[in-house]
């Protein structure tokens, strides 16, 4: 797996290539969490429970499944849990919408967010270099996947993550997750046309 400061990296690009104001804090802080929450299945070694088992370490907690229940719980606890929706991609200030439909559109706007951030973990587990793979498909499958490509060093477990070997890790993850996401943010917002200039009521 990558380092877990590592797996935040994918919301926080997605809220700096956003406009101002689009990810709302409460939203960025959802992701963030959904980015890292697989990796709370480490507790199965402590439960003494298989590595290798649908519980174990990237098992079901890696799977498309708990990151679409990450989803819809985030989006029912933050935007309807609240009595109005998130307004996710409004670019400007402005009043909350009040319609059915535009607080459907909302909390399905938080969703998709949510679930991309929740779904970039066990796909960056998968791009790793050691460890078995992710249990993509559970509960369908128990089959674990690896990517074809596998640059990121994989990260040791926390007793031996400051060492020479959490170094390398970092260093691979910087090279090959830090640096890519902030060309790419860098790309989106030098290719995005500027802000229409006000017109003079005069």
């Amino acid at each position: 797996m990558p380092s877990i400061i590592t797996h935040a990296a994918v919301p926080l690009a997605l809220w700096c290539a956003a406009d101002r104001g689009r990810i709302p804090p409460r939203l960025l802080a959802a992701g963030v969490i959904a980015s890292m929450l697989p990796d709370a299945d480490v507790l199965a070694f402590a439960l003494h429970i298989p590595y290798a088992d649908a519980f174990g370490h990237r098992g079901a907690s890696h799977s498309l499944l708990f990151a679409c229940v990450l989803a819809m719980v985030a989006a029912l606890a933050l935007g309807v849990g609240r009595g109005r929706p998130w307004s996710a991609l409004s670019c400007q200030p402005r009043l909350a919408p009040t319609t059915q439909a535009a607080r459907l559109a909302s909390t399905v706007q938080a969703a998709t967010f949510v679930f991309i951030c929740a779904a970039s973990h066990p796909l960056l587990d998968a791009m790793t270099s050691g460890g078995l793979g992710v249990a993509l498909a559970w509960p369908w499958s128990e089959q674990r996947f690896f990517a074809p490509w596998r640059p990121i060093r994989v990260s040791p477990f926390a007793p031996q993550f400051f060492s020479a070997r959490g170094i390398a890790t970092l260093l691979s993850e910087l090279r090959w997750v830090w640096l890519p996401l902030a060309g790419a943010v860098a790309a989106w917002k030098l290719i995005q046309p500027a802000p229409a200039a006000p017109r003079d009521p005069s």
